[in-house]
């Protein structure tokens, strides 16, 4: 990944850029901003131009490593767990396999997309203390190739707190020619004694004319770009998921959800079905239903616009049957903001590993009542 190959950030290339010509390169720095914008294709970009500008060798073979992700002196860390290959005291070391197959055919991925190529969507992926001492011995070693030495921790505020503190030293005091980068989609998650001795550098949601280029130049059409650019809501990695036709076929939970809660206030039978329904979404990986979960509370979003008028400001387009207009008759000021706290609460819950089965029979029950509030008049 170049610099010339990111879609986007402009004004953020252009101070990485002059950090390196002015030789200023600040020896830490942390990357935050919303997931599937491409801050980890700008911190390996960035790397890339630092080593390979200063490179004691030659510097084509300096760029053919970063091609291959196999330059000795560049280390990566990121969140792990326990799976059918790697069975106790996982490491990033151990998966650098996957890592480097994720970000050839992935690398404006989220951590969801991580954990589901690595088949852990039911555990919670962390960087814990063992990766900190890693990261110290690697750093205080001589570079392979006499240049620099560097470290990316992707979703950095999955350093447990051990890790972290244990990182502060590092950070302060680094070996010469080190650099670390810390990216975040939660900075405020991020240790807050780690994050100030950090330089800052924030990224935004991307525009859509950079997601339509970045599309076409994955193969879609200029009409498909157009469109997928719109509803990915400015995550270049929503977009480009939008495009897979193997996508989880979310839409169709949430019709199916949607249209039993509404039955359910009179028809017992469809408790059961609700029950069922919350059985079955209990039974796929907690990552894709935290997915879920962010996906109908912009769908309830999308249908109050529609009900206020607002269409100019939507962006969804139904894969399949499903009337977002029909639907939007049902969402208002009534009931929308009950409704958005209990998707929020059950997000939080899945997150800390709550019973997938309890916590979506009770929101599936809350949905009943709530779809039927009237809207409060003005």
């Amino acid at each position: 990944m170049r610099f010339d190959q990111i879609y986007g950030h402009d004004s953020q290339i252009k101070v990485l850029r002059e950090s390196i010509s002015l030789g200023r390169v600040p020896h830490a720095q942390l990357f935050t901003g919303p997931e599937g914008v491409g801050m980890l294709a700008v911190a390996i970009a960035f790397m890339r131009a630092v080593f390979c500008q200063e490179s004691n060798t030659d510097k084509s073979s300096c760029n053919l490593k970063f091609d291959r992700m196999t330059h000795p002196d560049l280390h990566f860390v990121f969140p792990v767990a326990s799976n059918a290959k790697v069975k106790t005291k996982p490491t990033s070391d151990q998966f650098l396999e996957d890592w480097r197959l994720f970000v050839e055919n992935n690398r404006f991925g989220t951590l969801f997309d991580w954990y589901q190529q690595l088949e852990i969507e039911n555990k919670q992926g962390q960087i814990g203390v063992l990766e900190s001492e890693e990261i110290t011995k690697k750093l205080y070693l001589t570079a392979y190739e006499g240049g620099w030495k560097g470290v990316v921790v992707w979703q950095a505020d999955k350093l447990n707190l051990a890790a972290a503190n244990k990182l502060l030293k590092l950070v302060e005091e680094p070996p010469e020619k080190t650099l670390l980068i810390f990216i975040s989609n939660h900075e405020d998650q991020v240790l807050e004694t780690l994050r100030s001795r950090c330089q800052g550098v924030h990224f935004s949601l991307l525009p859509e004319n950079a997601i339509s280029r970045a599309l076409i130049s994955y193969g879609a059409t200029r009409d498909l770009a157009d469109s997928l650019s719109i509803q990915a809501n400015g995550q270049l990695s929503r977009a480009l998921r939008l495009m897979k036709v193997e996508e989880v076929p979310f839409e169709d939970w949430f019709v199916s959800w949607v249209r039993t809660a509404f039955k359910a206030k009179r028809n017992k039978g469809s408790v059961v079905e609700l029950l069922n329904w919350s059985q079955q979404i209990a039974g796929v990986g907690r990552e894709t239903q935290k997915q879920f979960l962010l996906f109908s509370i912009e769908l309830f979003r999308q249908a109050l616009l529609v009900q206020y008028d607002l269409t100019e400001l939507t962006s969804y387009k139904p894969r399949g049957d499903f009337d977002v207009s029909r639907f939007s008759n049902y969402v208002h000021n009534g009931n929308i903001n009950l409704i958005i706290s209990e998707l929020e609460s059950a997000y939080l819950h899945v997150e800390r590993n709550g019973s997938a089965k309890m916590i979506f029979s009770d929101l599936s029950l809350k949905l009943t009542r709530h779809i039927h509030n009237p809207p409060v008049l003005s």
